[in-house]
């Protein structure tokens, strides 16, 4: 049986992390420690987690013409990620996030966008074929809003199941949600996206109403240590709990999730039993440092699920 297909679209970071005890204030400046360059954005993250889970995946991006784009892009392929949709854009240089993480694990990052604004239109058109011929379609909005709408469309139109991680929060057009197979924000993406706030279960089963009434068929909102809350159109919304771990760093939490998410349900999980493979893939990453890095391999998630039960 040959495997369903994955596309990945969306950016590729250098990410510049730095530990401090505390975030400066505006004119302060705070001592830091552990400095590294690990390799990062949404795009990326997700399309590593999906391939070392052991996902068919190509990644549609955009890299700059330099040393640290090459590099990312070796990186990639070691991750089991077929690159062919990936180029090198003259005159760009690969994108760039800047991440302080706190003594809590929390972080504040700063964005140059780089090369991945050069994922236009014309650019995803170059690249349609793999969308086209896949069973499911992961994106991000790192990338410019108007290709990630036609991408979208192209993916609508061939039956691939559009599957949405509306980070960072920023409001996106009905038309671009009706597309939408499945949904995975945040609270402040949840809120952002629908204007009601998501402070507990109620507010979380409200925000997943009005994206189903926006024609979304499932809404998954992550709830950070809680869990998510799970919501497919005609049944009850119910929170699915997570696993307890001691959270080091939770950058790539989320993309790590994602990116384990979408391989199990292409791999014929049920939806509980893609979302708990999901959290476990997720429990692993924040109990390691940086984005990319710290994404488990499928070996490693089986072998956290065995000790679970």
């Amino acid at each position: 049986m040959s495997m369903a297909k994955l596309v990945v679209m969306g950016s590729i970071n250098a990410d510049h992390i730095l530990n401090l005890e505390f975030f400066p204030q505006p004119g302060e400046t705070v001592k830091g420690e552990q400095y590294q360059v690990a390799f990062g954005g949404k795009g990326a993250n997700q399309a590593v987690a999906a391939g070392r889970c052991g996902a068919d995946i190509t990644f549609i991006a955009c890299v700059g013409r330099d040393d640290i784009g090459e590099r990312i892009c070796q990186q990639l392929v070691k991750d089991k990620i077929k690159t062919s949709s990936i180029e090198a854009i003259e005159g760009e240089t690969t994108g760039v996030a800047l991440i302080f993480v706190n003594q809590q694990g929390e972080n504040v990052i700063g964005i140059n966008a780089g090369a991945n604004g050069a994922l236009t239109p014309d650019y995803f058109l170059r690249h349609q074929q793999v969308v086209k011929n896949a069973d499911a379609l992961l994106l991000q909005l790192e990338t410019p809003l108007e290709t990630v709408q036609l991408a979208a469309e192209t993916a609508n139109k061939h039956h691939t199941k559009v599957i949405l991680n509306p980070a960072p929060a920023q409001k996106i057009s009905a038309q671009l949600l009706s597309l939408v197979d499945i949904i995975t924000p945040n609270e402040t993406e949840a809120e952002c996206l629908t204007g009601i706030a998501v402070k507990d279960e109620v507010g979380a089963g409200k925000a997943a109403q009005a994206l189903h009434d926006k024609g979304v068929e499932t809404v998954i909102i992550t709830l950070g240590s809680r869990g998510v809350w799970l919501s497919e159109k005609g049944k009850e919304g119910r929170i699915v709990p997570g696993f307890k771990v001691k959270a080091i760093d939770t950058i790539a939490a989320g993309d790590t999730f994602n990116g384990a998410l979408v391989t199990g349900l292409l791999e014929g999980k049920e939806m509980l039993s893609a979302i708990r493979f999901a959290h476990a893939a997720a429990a692993i990453a924040v109990t390691r440092h940086g984005a990319q890095p710290a994404v488990p391999w499928r070996n490693e998630i089986d072998a956290f699920l065995s000790e679970q039960d």
